[in-house]
């Protein structure tokens, strides 16, 4: 069969002309946009990166400030607390300060009161004392009464209303710091001289001399014993016993006196230790002697306390006290001492619970 010959159209070839070249002009269109479009995602996507770095840059420095804020929060809790209790402290430091304050208002009007019943005794004791004065200075005119010589500068025996009697006879003697002198400034500087100073010291001095008077003006069948106290309490008798030693015994005395020469005043007072001196001897005394410049400093009870206020003072004083057995007269040579306005009232009022006597001596006795 003969084939039927195909005729190329003029047309036909311009129609595919029109159709490439309109396809070449959309691929050319897509692959210009293509590159804007991958181009603007590449600056999107970079700036992205650097926001979410950013942002995770400020997120870790959130968190560390956040740890230190949180550390810090805790640190002042810490001194909130701490702050807080010591103000509870302070509060009841301040309330315990206020109640003491209000014993101790209510303690110096009790005490007034009892010093204007005091001075209403004195008047009615001092007649009994001009007794007893005349007649202990009958006593010492009679030189056969006496078991040793002593006499100060002008034959110095006017102690008056001292009870001396007694067939035993328990004297105590404060050897305590203060009885260096009679001011505080001058015991501190007294009390870091040497011991050969603070012996001889005129406040000690008499003292010492107030003994060996008393001692030398004992009825001639008398017993004696001599008992020093601060903190601690030491007999005076030659082996340091606590026992009687006969007035007439002058080597036995002797050793005594020697034995008072040797003492140091230093440390504090501790009157309830004198007083249990008491019971330590083998017969109980029938007249106690206490030279002493002042109450009590220290007490049964350890203390870290520096200082001791009046009224605490008044406490120990009153339970010392308590230790003297009934019908014992105490006579109390009171020596001066500052800064201590409550001794000689509290002293002159156990005269005369006890039947005894109190004294205040001139500073040039005996």
């Amino acid at each position: 069969m003969k084939s039927k010959k195909t005729t190329i159209s003029s047309f036909n070839l311009a129609f595919l002309d029109i159709m490439f070249c309109g396809f070449g002009a959309v691929v050319l269109l897509v692959l210009i946009i293509n590159s804007h479009i991958v181009s603007d995602n590449k600056i999107k996507n970079e700036v992205l990166t650097a926001d979410v770095d950013r942002v995770k840059n400020e997120t870790k420095a959130a968190k560390i400030y956040h740890r230190n804020m949180k550390n810090t929060l805790q640190e002042n809790n810490k001194k909130l607390n701490k702050l807080e209790k010591q103000l509870v402290a302070i509060n009841n430091e301040t309330s315990e300060l206020q109640k003491k304050k209000k014993q101790d208002e209510a303690q110096t009007l009790s005490l007034k009161k009892h010093i204007n019943a005091l001075q209403n005794d004195i008047k009615a004791i001092n007649k009994k004392n001009s007794l007893q004065k005349k007649k202990i200075e009958s006593s010492i005119r009679l030189s056969g009464s006496k078991v040793r010589q002593y006499e100060g500068d002008g034959h110095r025996q006017y102690l008056t209303g001292l009870k001396l009697g007694g067939k035993r006879v328990l004297f105590l003697i404060d050897s305590s710091a203060s009885m260096l002198d009679e001011t505080i400034v001058n015991i501190i500087v007294k009390r870091n001289l040497s011991d050969a100073v603070k012996k001889s010291t005129r406040k000690w001095q008499q003292a010492v001399n107030s003994i060996k008077w008393m001692v030398a003006n004992l009825p001639s069948g008398s017993q004696l014993s001599i008992v020093s106290f601060n903190e601690s309490i030491k007999s005076l008798s030659p082996d340091q016993s606590f026992k009687w030693i006969k007035s007439t015994d002058t080597p036995a005395v002797n050793g005594v006196f020697k034995k008072l020469h040797q003492l140091i005043p230093q440390k504090g007072t501790n009157l309830r230790k004198a007083f249990s001196a008491i019971k330590k001897l083998p017969q109980r005394p029938d007249n106690i002697i206490l030279i002493t410049d002042g109450l009590p400093t220290l007490g049964n009870s350890k203390t870290n306390k520096t200082k001791i206020s009046a009224s605490e003072r008044i406490k120990l004083f009153e339970k010392a006290v308590k230790l003297i057995p009934e019908r014992i007269p105490v006579n109390t040579i009171l020596l001066p001492m500052e800064g201590d306005p409550m001794a000689a009232a509290l002293f002159w009022k156990l005269a005369i619970d006890t039947k005894g006597s109190f004294i205040t001596p001139s500073r040039d006795w005996p």
